[in-house]
């Protein structure tokens, strides 16, 4: 997750996952079998914690998309609005149960209270936070291109390429529910960041993972 200080508030990129859920080391019965890197150090609410930020002071949260290492703490922030894209929030609460790899709709589907934003492609949520449509991992998976006071950019890509090697040898992510859409992805993500001059933050990585900096320290 990545928490910006903004005009609007504070905003939060994504949730990551629950405790509980990375406190097991198999889902079997959920077809996902991963053995985790995020250390106890990155929990989210202890991250937050250290600086001071409760959940009711969180003001947006932007959704990269609906598997629960993405949504798994939504539950502690009932008061924040969450930017989506509206194919994700229609995969999320209407596909088929066939595309429901890693997700975990306990994770959100039990907020009738939740105000989503739903938001179609591209889109300036402020000046310096924008959300990119990366699709292909899912049917509405987005990146977060962000310009840091500065005016370094970092691209959030998310599970567009969970690797270096996805985008230096152009490799499909490790999931996809479109293959050359996810490829195109891949591509354009690279695009962005040449003509931007913005480093691919790889927020699946482990190497980056563990590299990253924590609370109370910050990029800036």
């Amino acid at each position: 997750a990545y928490l910006r200080d903004t005009t609007k508030g504070w905003i939060l990129v994504d949730s990551d996952i629950d405790d509980s859920i990375l406190a097991k080391k198999y889902f079997v019965d959920r077809g996902w079998t991963p053995l985790s890197v995020v250390l106890p150090m990155h929990r989210l609410k202890d991250q937050l914690s250290l600086i001071g930020i409760e959940p009711e002071m969180i003001n947006y949260i932007i959704l990269i998309h609906t598997h629960t290492d993405h949504t798994g703490n939504l539950k502690y922030f009932p008061t924040a609005k969450i930017y989506i894209q509206c194919q994700e929030y229609e995969y999320a609460f209407q596909s088929p149960e066939k595309l429901s790899y890693a997700r975990f709709r306990d994770d959100y589907d039990n907020r009738p209270e939740t105000d989503w934003l739903l938001i179609d492609g591209d889109t300036n949520i402020l000046s310096s936070l924008n959300s990119i449509s990366i699709r292909g991992h899912t049917l509405g998976h987005q990146s977060v291109l962000v310009l840091l006071p500065s005016g370094t950019s970092i691209i959030m890509t998310d599970d567009a390429g969970d690797l270096l090697e996805n985008y230096e040898k152009e490799i499909l992510p490790g999931e996809s529910v479109d293959d050359t859409v996810a490829l195109k992805s891949i591509r354009r993500l690279k695009q962005l960041a040449s003509l931007s001059n913005a480093h691919l933050f790889l927020c699946h990585y482990p190497i980056l993972i563990q590299t990253l900096k924590l609370t109370p320290d910050y990029y800036d």
